[in-house]
């Protein structure tokens, strides 16, 4: 698609994501909605829809969606109804799913995102609903289809924004937000891989310029938020090569090829009508009064954004650092207890431990594949670790030697340095020493040295590292040893 194109048409973009919640019980009974349990396992006849069988809503849903509601400045229904909806699949035992439909519990609210540039854009949302999901389809069995009903029965909640994202890139951000906010309010894991995070976009494209809205399309099931980003970028791009040809867009659920990057039609899409919603008989209105949504706004913690603005202002972070250091609660909770812990309170050893976290605490969790709390490693030990470097007991490179043992161990850093025998050689006699037989094992490089070529130094300074195993102070080493140069040139 020709850039000329792209520039000639608006692309129209509203989001539905569903947010599994981190309940210990299903919506409606009291299954255990354990991850990877064996299939079959968390299963009852309430869950399975048996006659006879009567459903009972699960507090903690009904608080962890006003908990949502009140984070994305959406209205909190005092009395709202759930509705069946109804349609026929093999993973949907009941034939039906308690969902809600004219009384969303929570409804007119809104996001404010930061997009790349910096600007911030004002995304609506209409409504955030609770529903229970549909259990799992397993097609890897050759002609056979297995059906998991584990998954059936666990509470979700349905966030549907507003028309109101113009490119692919805003879409990334607003999903970036939601999952933000649910991970930070602890009502959701936020993991679309393994579908506790699920997303539908709705595309459709127009004239810029024009008011009237195209036709759009669904596309479904997406599983990473590059995926979101690409299956975006390809619908838009089919739309517009109809459009210029001259053919209608046909309201279908889409899906998406992440092999080779382009979606494709699924089935023709359902309407409202085709889910003949009625409410549901065996569940009692949801009546929230206003001191209860009160008790809850009090349980809301303090958000990204807002932490993101508290660590630039009170730990003098640079915005960049604030960003990665928030963008997970945990790393920033670690952070915090990390800081807290700190002997010196200084702006350069806040900066330290954000350089180790975003370096080498980081790169462990990649290689391991864990998270911060999985490390098990200790705040107060980066702690201490960094106060080892900023009162010369030790140099940063030994502290970076030292750092993969301190995940899981009982030893301090100060233990660690003192069994190992790494504190730093501050004194200038002997290094002294050392800066003089290096130099006289090395007359060649001082011949350069002495003839221009002064980025030996750097040569000369290794050596000396090297000759007390990284245990020299290197400010002193410099110090030293650019003396002792100058004085044979």
């Amino acid at each position: 698609m020709t850039p000329e194109f792209l520039e000639k048409y608006e692309p129209v973009i509203g989001l539905e994501v569903h947010a599994q919640m981190l309940t210990a019980t299903k919506a409606f009974c009291g299954c255990s909605t354990e991850f990877n349990s064996p299939p079959n396992h968390n299963t009852c006849p309430i869950c399975l829809g048996h006659p006879g069988t009567l459903p009972a809503l699960n507090e903690n849903l009904l608080r962890f969606i006003v908990r949502m509601g009140l984070a994305t400045n959406c209205k909190i229904r005092p009395r709202s109804i759930f509705a069946r909806k109804n349609y026929f699949y093999p993973d949907l035992p009941k034939g039906y799913q308690i969902s809600q439909y004219e009384t969303p519990i929570c409804h007119n609210g809104f996001l404010e995102v930061e997009l790349k540039d910096g600007t911030m854009k004002r995304i609506g949302i209409t409504r955030i609903h609770m529903e229970e999901d549909a259990g799992k389809s397993i097609h890897d069995f050759g002609a056979e289809t297995l059906v998991d009903l584990n998954r059936a029965g666990v509470p979700l909640i349905e966030i549907v924004s507003e028309p109101d994202m113009r490119s692919s890139a805003e879409a990334y951000a607003y999903l970036t937000a939601i999952k933000s906010i649910v991970t930070y309010l602890g009502i959701c894991d936020g993991n679309m891989e393994e579908g506790s995070l699920r997303c539908d976009a709705n595309v459709s494209v127009r004239l810029r310029g024009a008011e009237k809205f195209g036709q759009k399309t669904e596309v479904k099931n997406l599983n990473s938020f590059r995926n979101v980003q690409r299956a975006i970028e390809s619908e838009i791009e089919r739309q517009i090569g109809l459009v210029e040809l001259g053919r209608p867009v046909i309201h279908q659920t889409m899906q998406f090829d992440d092999n080779k990057g382009v979606t494709r039609p699924m089935r023709t899409k359902e309407e409202a009508h085709d889910y003949r919603y009625f409410p549901e008989p065996d569940l009692l209105p949801v009546i929230v009064s206003p001191d209860y949504i009160e008790e809850v706004r009090s349980e809301i913690p303090e958000l990204q954004r807002i932490r993101r603005d508290r660590f630039v202002a009170d730990y003098k972070l640079p915005k960049y650092d604030a960003d990665v250091l928030t963008a997970e609660k945990s790393v920033a909770d670690f952070f915090e207890e990390s800081v807290q812990s700190l002997a010196s309170k200084s702006d350069e050893s806040r900066k330290a431990i954000s350089n180790f976290i975003m370096g080498d605490v980081m790169r462990l969790m990649s290689e391991r594949k864990e998270n911060i709390l999985q490390l098990k490693l200790q705040p107060h030990y980066l702690s201490e670790l960094v106060d080892l470097i900023q009162d010369k007991t030790i140099s940063n490179k030994i502290a970076k030697d030292i750092f993969p043992d301190l995940p899981g161990s009982t030893e301090s850093p100060k233990q660690i340095v003192e069994r190992r025998g790494l504190v730093q050689v501050t004194d200038a006699d002997a290094l002294r020493k050392t800066i003089l037989e290096v130099i006289a094992a090395n007359q060649d490089n001082l011949t350069k040295y002495r003839a221009g070529k002064t980025n030996l130094f750097g040569f000369f300074v290794g050596q000396v590292m090297k000759a007390t195993q990284g245990k020299a102070n290197p400010e002193i080493v410099n110090e030293l040893m650019k003396a002792e140069l100058e004085s044979h040139a």
